[in-house]
């Protein structure tokens, strides 16, 4: 066995570097360069409810135009057959995917109905994906839904996407829950295979001249590791230990993917790395995680995985409360902000 390898969702994967959903893994020819390069698994980009349902309803407002008026305009209706389906496109990229990729096909799916995510569900498992991620990507901006309503609402989707599928199923977490410990405990209890931490969330920027609101993507930077890793460290102590744990957001380097192993996670997924830097820098991350675990004396994934939760950490405070004054204690005021201050006196 590969020193390398490693378990996740119960498939065996010959790395813990895994391609999450990005462009990149929405085109078969990049999917392929990524696959080459060592990707694990290739996690495919989402399907999204709302995109199907607008098509919907663009094709229903196409076919009742003219429909009150003269009988000659029956004959302008489009053609369906050749009408945009985004649902079918998707599964005809799962199946083709399937094909060509020898490794695991994770496929994604961010539906908002309930009805929508059992459904998509099956079809996706049916076109033949290894395994499948659901995000949770909800704004809780609702005044009248409490918090306790969101959670209950998303622990029943969750439970009934799991009792319906075969394949097994992982849930993309957001941080912001108000007892994130909690929730992802029944989570994980609700019949999935693993977590992904964390679901970025996207946040609109402002023209203040046009006064519009402008869609930006900001990719990820090493520094936005911090908060998964944290919570990983938490979580792998908590958690049963055959649930998944898998981070994303901040993965850029070798050093990066060893400390996700380190706290806990059995995958370290990047998708802004490979965004700036090509398909091609996941070879040049396996290549420097296998060098640091030389130079750390670590045989294996197994054997380097959560070395450094907190149930194994000598200082497991460090993740808690107790490290926020050692953090804040920690800064040290540059020179050049301290040597022009009047004397005392």
């Amino acid at each position: 066995m590969s020193r390398l390898a490693t378990t996740y969702l119960g498939l065996e994967l010959r790395s813990p570097l895994v391609a999450s959903s990005s462009p990149l893994t929405g085109k078969l020819a990049t999917a392929r360069r990524l696959e080459a390069a060592g990707a694990a698994a290739i996690v495919l980009p989402s399907l999204f409810e709302e995109e199907i349902n607008q098509e919907d309803s663009d094709l229903v407002s196409a076919l009742e135009q003219g429909s009150e008026g003269f009988a000659e305009a029956l004959n302008y209706f489009p053609n369906v057959d050749s009408y945009p389906n985004t649902a079918e496109d998707y599964l005809t990229y799962v199946r083709s995917a399937k094909k060509t990729l020898k490794v695991p096909v994770i496929a994604s799916l961010n539906a908002s109905s309930s009805g929508g995510w059992v459904r998509y569900a099956k079809l996706i498992e049916e076109a033949g994906a290894d395994a499948l991620e659901l995000n949770l990507y909800w704004l809780a901006a609702d005044p009248k839904r409490s918090a306790a309503d969101i959670e209950t609402g998303q622990l029943e989707i969750v439970a009934r996407v799991a009792e319906n599928l075969a394949i097994p199923l992982s849930v993309k977490l957001a941080p912001y829950y108000s007892s994130l410990a909690n929730f992802a405990g029944k989570i994980a209890a609700s019949g999935v295979a693993g977590l992904v931490l964390f679901n970025r969330f996207y946040q609109p920027d402002l023209d203040p001249d046009s006064r519009e609101v402008m869609p930006t993507i900001t990719l990820s930077q090493p520094w936005e590791l911090r908060l998964p890793l944290r919570w990983a460290a938490i979580l792998r102590a908590q958690l049963d230990p055959a649930i998944s744990l898998a981070i994303t957001s901040g993965v850029h380097s070798g050093s990066d993917a060893a400390k996700a192993l380190l706290v806990g996670a059995d995958v370290a997924m990047m998708t802004s790395a490979v965004l700036h830097q090509g398909p091609e820098h996941i070879a040049t991350v396996e290549r420097d995680l296998l060098a640091w675990m030389d130079a750390n004396d670590y045989e294996s994934v197994s054997e380097l995985r959560g070395s450094v939760s907190y149930a194994a950490s000598d200082d497991p405070a460090a993740f808690e409360r107790a490290n926020y004054l050692r953090t804040l204690h920690s800064w040290t005021t540059p020179a050049a902000m301290t040597s022009g201050s009047p004397s005392a006196g």
